[in-house]
């Protein structure tokens, strides 16, 4: 899918995640540590990195780790980084739109996403993966810049005894006046620190979801989906760069290396 496009994701689009998940031709290996690899790659149209994630859970079940990527309340206990997230509306059962803000260490300026998310459970592998749109119920927020999505994803892959693999792809530009040195070097060195934080949430999640509306899981439920959020109206969706001022895409002041530090992501 292009970003601004909005459709059911269709069987294509899934065989292209697994494809850029699975073929590592003309990406750069960055770290190999333990059970973890990163890759970056460049590309075409931006001067942002694409990064590829890959990690072997040995004690968590491919279903835990997909309802934990899945679960919008659940990741506000663990996300760090989460402002504020939410969904939109729904267009079928297995794709919706939705609204996701991040925080940010001054002086960068927080960001926010618009996207449509697209899943599929195929038994022995599961996806999730996303791409940027322009609803007009999320105008760009003082405050925040709006980023572009343009490809993110999920690809997990049951392996035996309950184990299962993570691989995170994605094409994105937080837009605004970050240099893109910097995004590029925090993203392949904040992946291991990621993959840690979704590792942890998953073994807590079983016991805080038998707390917490065990039951309601929309993205295996078709009904939940259906009936929880408003359906697709056509005519709220507008030209991805409309009403994108460029007082909303301005950092508050040029970013310096010693500027931006690990520990603060």
């Amino acid at each position: 899918m292009e970003i601004g496009e909005v459709r059911v994701a269709e069987d294509a689009d899934f065989r292209k995640l697994q494809t850029m998940c699975d073929d590592h031709s003309d990406w750069k290996l960055e770290i190999n540590k333990q059970s973890t690899t990163v890759w970056t790659k460049t590309n075409d149209v931006s001067n942002f990195k694409m990064v590829k994630v890959r990690t072997i859970f040995d004690d968590i079940d491919a279903s835990t780790l997909y309802d934990v990527l899945h679960d919008p309340l659940y990741r506000k206990t663990w996300d760090q980084t989460m402002l504020e997230g939410y969904e939109i509306c729904v267009i079928n059962p297995f794709n919706d739109i939705g609204y996701y803000a991040i925080r940010c260490p001054p002086p960068v300026r927080n960001r926010d996403f618009v996207t449509q998310r697209s899943w599929l459970d195929t038994g022995a592998e599961l996806y999730i993966f996303n791409h940027s749109v322009n609803h007009e119920k999320c105008p760009p927020r003082k405050g925040f810049i709006r980023g572009i999505s343009y490809f993110t994803g999920y690809m997990i892959r049951k392996l035996d005894n309950d184990r299962c693999q993570l691989t995170y792809i994605s094409q994105s530009d937080p837009k605004g006046k970050l240099p893109s040195w910097a995004v590029n070097k925090l993203t392949h060195m904040l992946a291991p620190k990621v993959v840690s934080r979704i590792y942890k949430a998953c073994k807590k999640y079983k016991d805080w979801k038998s707390k917490n509306n065990p039951h309601f899981k929309p993205w295996l439920n078709a009904e939940q989906m259906m009936s929880n959020l408003p359906r697709l109206d056509p005519a709220a969706i507008k030209p991805i760069n409309a009403g994108i001022s460029q007082e909303s895409l301005d950092e508050e002041e040029d970013i310096n290396e010693e500027d931006i530090r690990m520990e603060d992501f």
